[in-house]
């Protein structure tokens, strides 16, 4: 059994969780169109516009640390994120949930939202000081007591650690207990500004989201900020932390406890001492290039829905297979003006990667969508991003790159012939799956075969293979429906192999089958 308050109370509901803010938006319309003289009703409207907000936070947030033509230079824990930490932190939302309902219970206390003030200075101060004297050693005890206690860390908090990289969803990946301490810490200021009669509107809205910031900062796995400042100002690193300093906090799990400010982790003697070293070190290696891929698969868009699906525009949905979603269909016009720019401006660009064997292979996007491809004035343009593409592998040091889809069509650049031809000197291979699929093929035949049948495919495939044979001696007998398409690979080969290649029909095939069974 699970240890009590670790599971959340709506875990059985699944995506169906959402229905919870049903009770707010069925209250927001009854008061505006049946009863508008229900207390403290507006407080309802905030709270889901302030959900929403939390919301596109992360998704923002996500969306710019999931974009590696960014943010390559600056990824501090360079790994990839598998499917099983996105499933894991697939419901990291369920914090908002709670600390909006936890809201309406607490603000329904005090007066209609719109007898408050939008500003109030002495409210900002009151927040302030309450967040660094109340919410920081509040928070700092609490960390530290999930970490230091056996059972609270097996049990609890080893939840959010279980995720190898940490990313701006990490952050809302925690157990019910740890989430109702944190709306505890945030609440706190909050709540005492209101009770010394300074609260505002902007001060929630302001507070709240702040503090989201700071939380998605160190869970982003990206060094954006630079060491200079610290440099310039040294009180400054004991103020705010970096997303440096939090994720050595999720390597070395007995260090850098604090919520934001690394005060209290000097204090509580808990700060780590490689802190400042390894973000000055990420801070300067953001302006080198960063390890040459080995392997490099030179992909392109579909088309305006597919584009949708990318790592960062939404990393739930890019992690499943592809098919159309309706809930994305409002969001197709911003897929056109992207398009748009894209074909105007944009270059290949990176946008995924990943270690097999420790080999580092990227995914390299041309910008361009399918439909372009068979566009006749377009044909030049792709041609000139696909070259640039392999020249800059090329000049890295990467030792094979991959042409996919139409980007190896053979009406539109050979199969890539066209730039190995024009650079004869390339060091990088130039392939695609075809020419892969072929080299496999080869390579599972022994060494001592003399005669081969080859049948299927003849239009790539088949024709690649064959000729390769030929060139070794190898006799290869083709069953093609086309003689016509037999006479052509055989005058592609040489003079001196062409013996070597036999045109066989399906009868003689036939033949050949019966007295090879008779046998």
């Amino acid at each position: 059994m699970s240890a009590p308050l670790s599971a959340w109370p709506w875990e059985i509901l699944g995506n169906f969780k959402y229905m919870l803010y049903g009770p707010f938006l069925a209250r927001i319309l009854y008061t505006r169109y049946q009863d508008d003289t229900i207390r403290n009703s507006n407080w309802c409207l905030h709270i889901i516009i302030l959900c929403l907000l939390r919301g596109f936070m992360y998704q923002a947030w996500t969306s710019y640390t999931s974009m590696l033509f960014l943010t390559r230079n600056r990824v501090i824990i360079k790994k990839g994120v598998d499917f099983k930490q996105i499933d894991k932190e697939w419901h990291w939302d369920n914090f908002i949930l709670l600390q909006a309902i936890v809201a309406a219970l607490g603000l329904s206390m005090f007066s209609d939202p719109e007898t408050l003030g939008v500003w109030n200075k002495k409210g900002i101060i009151v927040v302030l000081m309450l967040h660094v004297a109340v919410s920081e050693p509040l928070y700092y005890y609490i960390h530290k007591c999930f970490h230091e206690n056996k059972y609270l860390f097996t049990h609890y908090h080893a939840v959010h650690h279980s995720s190898p990289v940490p990313q701006v969803y990490t952050a809302g990946h925690a157990t019910f207990l740890e989430h109702l301490f944190l709306t505890i810490v945030i609440g706190i200021p909050i709540i005492g500004s209101f009770v010394l009669g300074y609260g505002s509107l902007s001060l929630i809205y302001g507070y709240v989201l702040i503090f989201d910031t700071l939380r998605c900062l160190g869970h982003s796995n990206v060094e954006i900020i630079p060491h200079q400042i610290f440099d310039k100002i040294p009180l400054l690193r004991y103020v705010v932390y970096t997303p440096t300093y939090h994720s050595l906090h999720h390597v070395e799990t007995g260090t850098n406890y604090c919520l934001f400010m690394p005060l209290f982790d000097a204090l509580g003697n808990t700060l780590n001492s490689k802190s400042r070293d390894m973000h000055k070190k990420i801070s300067l290696d953001s302006g080198k290039n960063s390890r040459v891929p080995d392997f490099v698969f030179l992909a392109h868009v579909v088309d305006m829905s597919s584009a949708m699906h990318a790592p960062f525009v939404t990393r739930s949905v890019s992690s499943m297979p592809y098919y159309t979603r309706i809930h994305l269909k409002p969001f197709l016009p911003i897929s056109f003006l992207a398009m748009l720019i894209m074909w105007a401006k944009s270059k290949t660009f990176l946008n995924s990667f990943y270690y097999l064997r420790d080999r580092l292979h990227q995914t390299w996007i041309v910008p361009r969508f399918g439909f372009q491809y068979f566009l006749p004035f377009a044909a030049d343009g792709i041609n000139k991003q696909i070259e640039e593409a392999i020249l800059r592998a090329d000049r890295l040091g990467v030792k094979v790159i991959s042409l996919a889809a139409l980007n190896k069509n053979e009406s539109l650049n050979g199969g890539g012939t066209l730039f190995v031809n024009k650079h004869p000197n390339l060091k990088v291979r130039v392939v695609h799956g075809n020419t892969l699929t072929a080299a496999a093929i080869l390579h599972e035949i022994p060494e001592d075969v003399t005669e081969v049948f080859l049948t299927g495919a003849t239009s790539k495939l088949g024709r690649a293979i064959a000729l390769y044979l030929c060139r070794k001696n190898v006799r290869v007998l083709m069953l093609t429906l086309s003689t016509e398409r037999f006479r052509k690979i055989q005058k592609e080969a040489s003079a001196d192999t062409q013996k070597y290649l036999v045109h066989v029909t399906k009868y003689q095939a036939a033949q050949n089958c019966k007295v090879y069974c008779k046998s």
